[in-house]
């Protein structure tokens, strides 16, 4: 096999590191003076992994749909009004209160809670179905009684979503 064609990014590291990303792309991070003959053994050596994760990547890429600006903002703006809704009733049901909510561009999470009991939900969480929905929901405003991920975190979130499991199977 060939070496594939990366971005090379180097920094005061001490090690090698190999990354594809969201967008399919390979990213090669790398100690400054490192030999770029030995980089390039490593991700030769590294090819039946790389493409394993490229191929994951590229058709992860073509099952999300190419969206205009107005369709960005129609999606923004339901889940503004559907997750605060949401929030609203197993806060609630849940006996926790929040500060606020907000809606933002993250690809990489689709939800966040602060210290200070702030909520984000990422807007494209409305391109999955309901039941995930409900899923964040309930995991964000389990964060603001156990600001972890440890097993009464999991055991809270069980309590108000029994198949919680099944329902983060979908955002997969």
């Amino acid at each position: 096999m060939s070496i594939p064609t990366y971005e090379l990014r180097r920094s005061k590291r001490r090690t090698l590191s190999i990354e594809v990303n969201r967008e399919a792309k390979l990213i090669v991070h790398a100690p400054l003076c490192m030999p770029t003959a030995q980089i390039e053994a490593f991700v030769s050596a590294h090819t039946a992994w790389i493409a394993e994760k490229l191929e994951k990547a590229q058709a992860k890429l073509s099952r999300m749909p190419e969206l205009s600006e107005d369709e960005i903002a129609a999606l923004k703006a339901k889940a503004l009004a559907v997750l605060t809704e949401k929030t609203a009733y197993y806060a609630v049901k849940m006996g926790v209160t929040y500060t606020h909510i907000g809606i933002t561009n993250a690809k990489g999470r689709f939800g966040s809670c602060s210290a200070k009991g702030s909520i984000n939900y990422a807007w494209r969480l409305m391109l999955y179905p309901e039941k995930t929905w409900d899923y964040i929901v309930v995991h964000e405003l389990c964060h603001l009684r156990h600001f972890d991920h440890s097993r009464a975190f999991w055991q809270t979130v069980e309590t108000y979503l029994p198949d919680y499991k099944e329902r983060a199977k979908l955002l997969k």
